[in-house]
């Protein structure tokens, strides 16, 4: 894969109660003091890893904690264009600085590292000038909904020698990380099928959905991503499907805008298939699993709820309460454990485990699910990829439906071919400084 391995391997909506905007939302109270990820200091007198984030909203929040009690790190300044909620941040974890402008945490000299926790419009334009003031760079998902910015971003971090992690959360799942691990140890044997199911508690309102990419970029990108952490390596095709079951004041929006129900099949390597199914209502609660066949036995995941409570009675026997109905209760752990794995790269200047290539093929894969529901039909990857031409590192556009090429330029063929486009991040040029003989010639 082109991904380094993994070794652990928007979120502001108001509403109803829902995966969206609970009722109530609280941090626990150990976010701000002790960690559940040991990570090992460094016994020398060396100099915290000096931090700063930019949004202040839930996320940013959970982040904030996660790096409160990391080892070796230290936030120095937080942003948020409603300057008194960054106040607040400031004022809960103890961070000496707060400011309305994103700018002025990416600018400051004393921070070493940027979380960027802001609306996804905003992501591409703030990675690009983190790296241009030489900040590492932990970024929420996607790094852009557009494949050249995307493109750009990663290469802007990778020329400049930063790193880039990617928000995908769901890869440090403990539940999705056991599954992980029986896969990798052959617990199950080889693997034959890749089950994936999403399903939101009620849908969004119409608002979020409109202008929101649709149902494979905002919702199944999460599920495509699993299946290929699951999988253990890149994929080949995709065929995609999707319907309109609960709200339909979304029908007249485009393209995907206008599902909230979809289904996936992914082809990888040697045979093996991926299913994915997602929904934008569930009348149970949050629905979150995944599964994985194998030649020599099946594992697979349950709802995570908030207790271990069992009911019998005569007309029923199950959990006494429903699972998690929203996603930062049920991802909580996940979210923290990401924040910690990056502050942990820090620290021991070592690889990220989640990579802006990673981000990269999330986004090719929800793109070409798009695709392929638009057209009827199956979708190679590499279709999507083709589409991009970069006349230098940061400089890239699509070319869709267009046969003519500049003179010179040979498109990525597959996802094995993405180092044609994106050069090696920081990483990787350390442990292979060949890499940067020039790509872009």
């Amino acid at each position: 894969m082109v991904r380094l391995s993994c070794a652990l391997v928007s979120l502001l909506v108001a509403g109803s109660a829902s995966a969206f905007a609970p009722s109530s939302f609280s941090i626990p109270r150990h976010v701000a003091s002790s960690s559940a990820l040991q990570m090992e200091q460094d016994s020398g007198a060396k100099d915290p890893v000096r931090v700063g984030v930019i949004g202040c909203g839930r996320i940013g929040i959970v982040h904030l904690g996660a790096i409160n009690k990391a080892p070796g790190v230290s936030c120095v300044v937080v942003s948020n264009p409603t300057v008194s909620k960054a106040e607040d941040a400031a004022k809960t974890f103890g961070v000496p600085r707060f400011t309305s402008d994103a700018m002025d945490v990416i600018t400051d000299p004393e921070v070493d590292a940027v979380w960027i926790c802001s609306p996804s419009q905003f992501h591409a334009d703030q990675i690009k000038a983190c790296a241009a003031n030489g900040k590492h760079v932990f970024c929420e998902k996607p790094i852009a909904t557009d494949l050249a910015e995307t493109v750009e971003a990663i290469n802007a971090c990778n020329e400049a020698g930063v790193k880039l992690m990617i928000g995908l959360q769901r890869r440090f799942d403990p539940n999705f990380l056991r599954v992980k691990q029986a896969v990798e140890q052959k617990e199950v044997g080889e693997p034959i099928i890749i089950k994936l199911c999403s399903r939101d508690p009620s849908p969004p309102p119409r608002e979020y959905v409109k202008g929101g990419g649709g149902i494979f970029n905002d919702m199944a990108v999460h599920d495509l991503d699993m299946t290929r952490f699951l999988a253990g390596e890149d994929p080949i095709e995709i065929l995609a499907v999707g319907s309109c079951h609960i709200d339909k004041s979304i029908e007249d929006l485009p393209g995907s805008e206008a599902f909230d129900t979809a289904s996936c099949i992914v082809r990888y390597p040697g045979g093996v298939n991926a299913m994915v199914d997602v929904c934008r209502q569930s009348s149970y609660g949050y629905d979150q699993r995944a599964e994985v066949l194998g030649t020599q036995g099946m594992i697979a995941t349950d709802n995570v709820y908030p207790n271990t409570a069992k009911i019998s009675k005569k007309d029923f026997t199950g959990n006494a309460d429903m699972p998690f109905d929203f996603f930062l209760s049920r991802y909580f752990e996940a979210y923290v454990t990401e924040s910690e794995a990056f502050c942990k790269s820090l620290v021991e200047d070592s690889p990220v485990p989640c990579t802006g290539i990673d981000g990269l093929i999330a986004l090719v894969m929800s793109l070409a699910a798009d695709k392929s529901a638009a057209e009827n039909r199956w979708v190679k990857f590499s279709e999507i990829i083709q589409q991009v031409y970069c006349s230098s590192p940061t400089e890239c556009s699509l070319l869709a439906n267009s046969d003519m090429f500049p003179d010179g330029f040979k498109p990525a063929t597959s996802i094995k071919e993405l180092d044609t486009i994106v050069v090696p991040d920081v990483d990787q040029q350390k442990e292979e400084p060949s890499l940067m003989k020039k790509i872009f010639g």
